[in-house]
């Protein structure tokens, strides 16, 4: 696991997403969804909107250009954020473990005591990951409960040890809620409760004889 890193631990800071930043799709089975969690539908429309929203925000920045640029798979990224948080949520449920309403308020402002402003707190979250001001709490929620989830676990998740419970226990949260995502965006890789390119099984096949081919 690897990639940005956030103030408050979070593990799905650390998740790698690639996926091809879309217009529009739609799979076979699910039209005009990107993903299904459960029985919870992830619309287009739904991931378009907060491309949207960082993007405006992005170009506001001096550094726009360069946000915009190190963010080209940011449809892939918020996709696989929005299909995080829900199986984060019920992985938390399965723990026992809840998150009020006041422990969000109460990181967002130690949060903002730490960086010195609202306003840095906002630039920060943008350029370090990819967060829209009206973002945050949504980030600050799924920050607040991978932590509590963690010690309802008795895992630190400072430690890879940790982390790796926390992982198992998504894992069996992934597989009891079932996750369908469009392939066009990716498939969901349940033991690393991250998104990843999608390798249709045909490809896998053509590879595989383009390779004996070349050895013949």
């Amino acid at each position: 696991m690897h990639r940005r890193r956030r103030t408050v631990l979070s593990v799905s800071a650390v998740l790698a997403l690639a996926s091809p930043l879309l217009a529009a799709c739609g799979g076979q089975a699910h039209p005009g969804a990107a993903a299904v969690v459960g029985k919870d539908r992830i619309t287009v429309a739904a991931v378009q909107a907060q491309v949207r929203d960082v993007r405006a925000a992005q170009k506001k920045s001096p550094q726009a250009a360069e946000m915009i640029k190190s963010s080209n798979n940011l449809s892939g990224m918020k996709l696989g954020n929005m299909i995080f948080d829900r199986v984060l949520a019920r992985a938390a449920k399965d723990a026992g473990a809840t998150v009020s309403r006041k422990e969000v308020q109460d990181a967002r402002a130690q949060l903002v005591q730490q960086a010195g402003s609202e306003a840095r707190l906002q630039q920060v979250y943008l350029e370090q990951n990819g967060v829209a001001p009206g973002q945050i709490d949504q980030a600050l929620q799924e920050q607040v409960t991978a932590n509590k989830l963690a010690r309802a676990l008795g895992a630190d998740l400072g430690t890879s040890a940790g982390q790796g419970a926390v992982l198992q226990a998504m894992t069996k949260a992934s597989q009891a809620l079932g996750v369908d995502v469009n392939p066009r965006y990716g498939v969901w890789d349940a033991k690393k409760s991250q998104l990843g390119p999608y390798k249709a099984p045909w490809i896998t096949q053509v590879t595989k004889q383009q390779s004996a081919e070349a050895g013949a």
